[in-house]
This record gives structure tokens, sequence and C-alpha cells, in this order.
């Protein structure tokens, strides 16, 4: 009787540590951070409950920070993926870097060198494709977001829409700086960039 015990314990063990939750990391900026609005209404914390809802064993690490770049989520990426070993990893990154108008080509750099650096890792990558505001220029717009087209296609990584399509232009679902969405529109985020995330879900 007492190694029964002492089977079914150590069996317990192994079957808790078996089916872990995966981490499904999300590398972004103040819209992943849910800038403006309570941290629970953002986008990520409404994914955190629709993978609940399917059942889908997956832990949310939420390592977006306001006003990030390309280049200071690159310096601090290492850390992230020695930390949680993320099986997926979104990434939502460049418009603070076209907003400030940093060179094209060093933007593409970063990304790729993320991209380079989470597949190194052996973990999926949802690539989030960018715009920026209208008076940016539609030939600058333009080649800004021809970047995300060339490193998914060049690092051969999924490429979701444009996580604020049919939401940055309504002005009632963005706050008063015509930049970051409100509350309501946090679920046509998710919804947005759902059917490629579920696409590299396992």
């Amino acid at each position: 009787m007492y190694y029964q015990i002492i089977f079914l314990v150590i069996y317990s063990i192994i079957f808790t540590i078996n089916v872990q939750a995966k981490t499904m990391l999300v590398l972004g900026d103040s819209l992943s951070a849910a800038y403006g609005i309570p941290i629970q209404e953002g986008w990520v914390s409404l994914l955190e409950q629709r993978l609940l809802q399917h059942e889908l064993d997956y832990k949310v690490v939420n390592a977006s920070i306001s006003g990030e770049t390309t280049s200071g989520a690159k310096a601090r990426l290492g850390k992230l993926l020695q930390a949680y070993r993320p099986a997926l990893v979104i990434i939502e990154l460049g418009a603070n870097d076209g907003l400030r108008g940093f060179a094209l080509d060093e933007i593409e750099q970063n990304l790729s060198s993320i991209v380079a650096m989470i597949k190194k890792s052996n973990a999926d990558v949802l690539l989030v494709p960018m715009q920026l505001p209208p008076n940016y220029g539609a030939t600058y717009n333009q080649r800004f977001m021809s970047i995300y087209e060339s490193v998914a296609a060049s690092m051969a990584v999924s490429l979701s829409v444009f996580i604020l399509k049919d939401i940055a232009q309504h002005a009632n679902l963005m706050q008063a700086d015509g930049l970051h969405p409100l509350p309501a529109a946090q679920v046509m985020m998710l919804d947005n960039i759902w059917p490629s995330l579920e696409a590299l879900i396992k």
C-alpha cells in the first residue's frame, strides 16, 4: 500500500509536468500594453480568456511596453526567451519606429533579427504588421508596410492582418490621441489576428 501511494505521487508529478501549459509571449508596444485603458480590458487579456474558453493549454506572458521600438525589443528579447521559453511569440512592433522616422532598412533588420532569435529558440512566430497615420504620406507608409511582408517572406513566418484593421479610421473606437484604441475595440483587435494565431496553436 505504501509503495502504491509513492507510485501515485510520482505519477502525478510526472503527469503534471507533461501537461504543463505552453507559453505564448506577446512582444509589443502600447497597442499590446493596453495604453490608456485597464490592462484587463486589453486584447492580450482577452486572448487569455479566449484560449481558456477554447480549452487551449497556453499561458500568456505580456512583455509589451508602451513606447517600445524594434531595437529596444531586440535588446531584451534574449532574456525573455531564456526566462519563459515560449512555444509561440507574437511580434507587434514597429509603429514607434515609423512614427519617429527611423530608417526603414534599420526597422527591417531589427525585425529580421528578432524573428531569427525566436526561431533559433524553436518557437513559432506570428508577425503583426503595422501601419502609420495617413499624414506620413502614402509613399512612406507603403514602404513601411512592405517591411512586414518582406520579413515574413524571407524568414518564413506567419503574417497576420493589421491589428487595427477597420478600427483606426473610426474615431469612436479610438482614444483622443487618434493612435490608441478604446476598450470597445480590443475584441476587434483580437479578432483581426485570431485566424492567423489559431493556425499556429498546437
